[in-house]
């Protein structure tokens, strides 16, 4: 079963046209700026929102699998379409600081792309206050 559905993929794959083709199993670099953010001193209730730029700085496109917060105060938007090489992108990691403890925060969010690892954590830090 596992061999037919990389067969279908590899026909599908190799049917779609545009210069952004993307073959299973090619590794590229990514760079994430910054690793870390830091939102400072923020109100209870407040919303961070964290911006991290990836630049693909290998030969083949980027492909996000996945962007997710390590719990579920953390929400993530990134980019769908694959990042060509020398190429940039943003990810948006949203904290809500209704659904965290008050004093220091620091939430992981986690890139799974193909790159060597294939598992990239960027991080959000703040001081979280009483209103």
């Amino acid at each position: 079963m596992k061999y037919l559905i990389i067969s279908v993929l590899a026909i599908v794959l190799s049917a779609c046209g545009g210069s952004n083709e993307v073959e299973v199993g090619n590794k590229t670099t990514m760079e994430v700026l910054p690793e870390v953010f830091d939102a400072g001193d923020v109100v209870k209730g407040e919303m961070i929102n964290a911006k991290f730029t990836l630049k693909n700085t290998g030969d083949y496109p980027l492909v996000l699998g996945e962007v997710k917060g390590t719990c579920s105060c953390t929400v993530a938007d990134y980019p769908e379409e694959p990042i060509p090489p020398g190429g940039t992108g943003e990810i948006l990691a949203h904290v809500n600081t209704n659904e965290t403890g008050v004093g220091p925060l620091n939430k992981s969010v986690n890139i799974v792309a193909n790159t060597e690892a294939s598992i990239t954590t960027v991080s959000v830090r703040a001081d979280v206050m009483r209103k």
